[in-house]
């Protein structure tokens, strides 16, 4: 047994269970065994309950379990700058988490075995808006920020399908919605973070402020930095939204269709999914035009020249929040089923448009409703023109599609999941092979070498950056990259 590992269950097993808790100061005293390190005051708790524990060890996707040591709490940006620099110098691993429910870690990605979980939530305050942008705590949802840009016409650019999602969870990741054809990911969209980097330094980056920092840690999957603050671009948006739906039967020519439309930008919004129909597949187009009353959308100039199939077509009318919300219903009544709560083996895939028609008609053919769940098939196209954050990798073509199998596992068998599982990690290798990219948030086995060809050719200024913002490799294990 090496000497790091006794330092190490020293420190566990007296440092982490050896405390108490003052209310009245909210710091921790520590009553440590000798050699052991103290732990560093704080305005939070660390919690090593094992129900916290055990929370901290799930995530959306329910597949795989790490149960950290302990949970920090944080009541300020103090307390994890401080822990950061604590668990770097215990070799202690550590992860930041929204609060164990967002979509954007299905396969351990916020999990860390042994190590310290930051549970984020507690920071969501929304501290400025103005003409044309917010600064906002990592924690706080989209859909809270929404709330309070709206009654000022403003909305962020662009929205996740799902908006309880956290601006620093996505902002890690990338962040993909309808809008992105037009304004690119919310990576993309914001203008300065502050970061609290693997060194424990706290440091504000933008375009023009420490623009390395900047560049790797939007959608840099939490491997440089932990995002404690944002500002996030706002922009005007008119209070209502019309939707427009309907089917095509002949994947080419909605794809076409799709790709004309982001082109000639008609639209506010472009989505769309293969569905069942007729004991079929049919391809179901989701289009929206934002407006203001008394300036209502020209349908007719609208859906000219597209080739969905005629008696398919659907439009309602709503609010932009009802619109952009439009999902919570359908969540809520899945958490009422249990549903939500089982395993999600995601795979969200962004192929490169040359290769698509082939490549969705492949894996559609191979894929049973019974593959899905239930789950939802997205497919829509944006442009590559419009990325910024050199580490989102994506195919190199003008335009790219969103393909994503949002599998949910029914039954919730261990089988079941190991089998989808194992269909992800087939696909994967195909998509891998026509220059596709995998939007990492998903339940895909990734070795060392499957990194590499994922971030090639910026594989090395990926690695560079590791270590000069997290020279000792503590931040975000559960991700596998290194």
């Amino acid at each position: 047994m090496s000497s790091r590992t006794v330092s190490r269950r020293t420190l566990l097993q007296g440092a982490l269970v050896a405390v108490a808790f003052n209310p009245l100061s909210r710091s921790w005293a520590s009553t440590l065994e000798a050699g052991s390190a103290p732990l560093p005051p704080l305005d939070g708790e660390l919690l090593m309950d094992t129900a916290s524990r055990t929370a901290a060890s799930e995530d959306f996707g329910h597949i795989l379990h790490r149960t950290p040591w302990a949970v920090l709490v944080p009541g300020s940006v103090k307390d994890i700058v401080a822990m950061v620099r604590f668990a770097r110098r215990q070799g202690l691993k550590i992860a930041a988490a929204r609060g164990l429910g967002e979509s954007h870690s299905t396969f351990g990605q916020s999990q860390v075995a042994a190590g310290i979980v930051i549970d984020m939530s507690t920071l969501s305050t929304i501290h400025e808006i103005d003409e044309d942008s917010a600064w906002v705590d990592a924690g706080v949802r989209w859909h809270e920020l929404l709330q309070a840009s709206l009654p000022c016409g403003k909305s962020p650019p662009v929205l996740t399908d799902y908006i309880e999602l956290s601006i620093g969870g996505t902002l890690s990741a990338g962040g993909i919605g309808g809008q992105a054809f037009r304004w690119g990911l919310q990576v993309d969209n914001v203008l300065e973070m502050d970061v609290v980097t693997g060194r424990g330094e706290l440091v504000r980056c933008s375009r023009w402020r420490e623009r390395p920092l900047f560049d790797a840690v939007r959608s840099g999957l939490g491997q440089f930095g932990i995002i404690v603050r944002a500002k996030v671009r706002l922009v005007e948006v008119p209070p209502r939204a019309r939707t427009y739906t309907a089917l095509y039967t002949d994947l080419h020519r909605f794809m076409e269709d799709q790709r004309r439309l982001i082109e000639d930008g008609r639209f506010d919004y472009v989505e769309g999914s293969a569905v069942t129909s007729n004991g079929g597949r049919a391809y179901q187009l989701e289009v929206v035009k934002y407006f203001t009353p008394g300036s209502e959308p020209n349908d007719a100039r609208l859906l000219a020249g597209l080739g969905f199939q005629p008696g398919t077509l659907q439009v309602s009318d709503g609010s932009y929040f009802d619109f952009a919300n439009r999902l919570a219903p359908l969540v809520e009544l899945l958490k009422q089923l249990g549903v939500w709560g089982f395993p999600h083996p995601w795979l969200d895939m962004f192929v490169p448009a040359r290769s698509a028609e082939a490549f969705v008609q492949e894996v559609l053919s191979q894929t049973t409703e019974a593959d899905m769940g239930q789950g939802p098939i997205l497919l829509y196209p944006f442009r590559a023109s419009e990325l910024t954050a050199p580490f989102l990798r994506t195919p190199n073509d003008r335009h790219v599609f969103l393909f994503s199998l949002l599998r949910t596992a029914i039954p919730p068998t261990p089988e079941n999941v190991a089998s989808l599982v194992r269909k992800n990690r087939a696909i994967f290798d195909r998509l891998t092979a026509i220059g596709g990219k995998i939007y990492p948030v998903d339940a895909v086995p990734m070795s060392s070498g499957d990194w590499r060809r994922h971030f090639h050719p910026a594989w090395e200024r990926f690695e560079h950056a590791k270590g000069r913002y997290d020279p000792d490799r503590i931040l975000t294990p559960g991700q596998g990259i290194f």
